[in-house]
């Protein structure tokens, strides 16, 4: 059967997913009758409730004599590794772009590595039918990224599609409209080539993905680069930059994929993008051989980590009351096995035993691998995310980012504003409809908990998106949180009489009913320092009555912050305590007199 192989590339939110949809539906993978929901290939629980791609996932579509094999791929660049190692896979890419946004962060950042893997681009403008939609400067706005980005002469003359991926409809010329996915189809068949392969090689296939099932075992999954692979086959592990890897193994199972399913096959040819069981320890960039002579497939080295966070063992005054895997050992075999599957992760011993230090791209990044830990029953704490800091030809730089922020034009003032106090430098202003985009260059840094401010700022109505740009010369000093921490006096229960003498304070984070610790952080004192505050004080009963005694006391609505919210929310002597029922904000140091002596000034004789 004829192949094409392509990826579907894009900045989050684009519609990379409901475009996926459209061509399963209309590529002969689904009844007529059959109920499909929508972003399908989002099977994730947490894919589904953010909304957002956090896996690449495989699946295939046939449209004539051809099939297309389909890679969907995140769009937020803290899982931009998953689209790195995904594009060795494929012939081709869809680049998908908002009709209204244009080309963002994450579209430069991934196209630019598509180009240099020297694949074949179709431009898909989505989003045509928004009334906004811009589409002949969002395609003059492609070109000139495609032009900035140093394409070649073939990659500029790329078919422009124009798509409503949720309507299924595409057109290659926008002023008719579309009725089908046709014109989508007949551009990846004209301009994507077949996989390049030799069926007669002896076989060689380079692992791009691994997962485990609980059936089978590792499975690995890669695109045959030569030759055949049949089942109970014999094959060579080796990689291309661990020279000291070379073991053999069985091939158990081989599944191809087949619209959502895989199905079993007997054997798998050249071209084709395949599914393999039987080799417990092969991994992500490993190069699968008939014969132990040949040479290992080079694979894309994938970008380093530029944010991290301790995780550590829950020693809290509730630690294993909530969770299943409460010990060092869990913890550590978890994190460890996430870096083997996950190769923009990296995982290193910590200066203790209950403490690991783990590297990712960005907070979203090392957000979702915790909420995934607490979901499986885990139980532990993590520190504040700090960047990691490089030595350039003797001079220390940070991590910048490219922030690009499409604000209301009355909110503009109030941003700069902001940006200034975060080292941030202005790269671009430029009106799009009724509103601004600014774009800056930020340390990393700056960004750690400015999304929510940025909204408090834009009224609810901005959107930023940010993506790692360099390392840069270290900026110096950036002003830290505004606000200080209420701390819990004592362990027990939070009582109304409490929490209303604490509310005079600042604003509550937990309810009357809830338990509470010494040292735990019950709420935010808005004008900067920590105050001690006992939210267990219940009120002295006496005989005497007075006429305000009966008085209702009014509780104002506590803020309930999400995972993300508390990692943005606590200071760099407080830790985030995570359970799969519970998210708490605590001091690293419980007692106060032990915290008040550790901020005092060493002076030494």
């Amino acid at each position: 059967m004829d192949i094409r192989n392509i990826a579907i590339i894009a900045h989050v939110d684009h519609g990379k997913t409901s475009l996926v949809n459209a061509l399963l539906k209309q590529g002969g993978i689904f009844r007529d009758n059959q109920e499909v929901q929508d972003r399908v290939m989002d099977s994730n629980a947490l894919e589904r409730e953010r909304g957002i791609t956090i896996l690449s996932k495989n699946c295939s579509a046939y449209y004539k004599d051809t099939k297309i094999n389909i890679v969907d791929t995140p769009g937020h660049a803290d899982f931009g590794g998953e689209v790195e190692r995904v594009l060795k896979m494929v012939d081709g890419v869809l680049l998908v772009v908002d009709a209204f946004e244009g080309p963002m962060p994450q579209t430069r950042f991934v196209l630019e590595k598509a180009l240099a893997l020297d694949l074949k681009v179709i431009i898909v403008i989505n989003k045509i039918d928004r009334p906004d939609a811009r589409l002949d400067v969002v395609a003059d706005e492609v070109l000139e990224l495609m032009l900035d980005l140093n394409a070649s002469d073939d990659q500029l003359n790329s078919p422009i599609v124009y798509c409503s991926a949720r309507e299924g409809t595409a057109t290659m010329d926008y002023h008719v409209a579309g009725t089908d996915m046709k014109p989508l189809f007949e551009a990846i068949i004209s301009h994507i080539d077949p996989p390049k392969t030799d069926i007669n090689a002896p076989f060689q296939m380079l692992v791009s993905s691994t997962e485990q099932n609980d059936y089978l075992g590792k499975l690995a999954v890669g695109k045959i680069e030569t030759g055949k692979i049949r089942l109970n086959q014999t094959v060579y592990i080796s990689n291309y930059f661990d020279d000291s890897k070379h073991y053999s193994g069985k091939v158990v199972n081989i599944f191809n994929f087949n619209g959502l399913k895989r199905d079993p096959i007997e054997e798998g040819d050249a071209g084709d993008i395949i599914c393999i069981a039987g080799i417990p320890d092969i991994t992500i960039g490993d190069t699968a051989s008939e014969s132990v002579d040949m040479a290992p497939i080079p694979f894309v080295k994938i970008s380093e980590p530029s944010v991290e966070m301790t995780f550590m063992v829950n020693d809290s005054p509730f630690a294993g009351k909530e969770g299943k895997f409460v010990t060092s050992r869990h913890l550590k075999d978890r994190l460890y096995k996430e870096a083997v599957k996950d190769l923009s992760l990296q995982v290193a011993d910590g200066e203790t035993a209950d403490q690991f230090k783990v590297r990712g791209r960005g907070e979203m990044h090392l957000s979702i691998l915790i909420e995934n830990m607490r979901r499986d029953g885990y139980e532990f704490q993590v520190s504040r995310p700090r960047v990691l800091f490089k030595t350039i030809d003797g001079v220390k730089c940070e991590p910048i980012d490219k922030v690009v922020l499409d604000v209301p034009e009355d909110s503009v003032g109030t941003i700069m504003q902001s940006m200034g106090k975060k080292k941030g430098q202005l790269l671009d202003m430029s009106p799009i409809g009724s509103r601004m985009r600014l774009q800056f260059l930020v340390p990393s840094r700056g960004l750690f908990g400015y999304k929510s401010q940025m909204l408090t700022d834009t009224r609810g109505e901005g959107v930023m998106s940010s993506v790692f740009e360099k390392y840069a010369p270290y900026e110096g000093e950036i002003e830290g949180r505004s606000f200080g921490s209420l701390i819990s006096y004592e362990t027990g229960e939070a009582v109304t009489y409490g929490l209303f003498n604490a509310q005079g304070r600042g604003r509550l984070l937990v309810r009357p009913g809830d338990k509470v610790y010494m040292g735990q952080v019950v709420g935010m004192n808005p004008k900067g320092d920590d105050i001690v505050v006992n939210v267990c004080k219940k009120k002295q009963l006496t005989n005497t009555r007075s006429s305000s005694s009966d008085e209702a006391l009014k509780l104002t609505p506590i803020q309930t912050l999400s995972l993300e919210g508390a990692i943005e929310f606590i200071a760099d002597d407080e830790l985030v305590e995570v359970t799969p029922q519970s998210i708490r904000i605590r001091k690293a140091i419980l007692d106060h007199q032990l915290r008040a002596k550790s901020r005092k000034p060493v002076v030494e004789d």
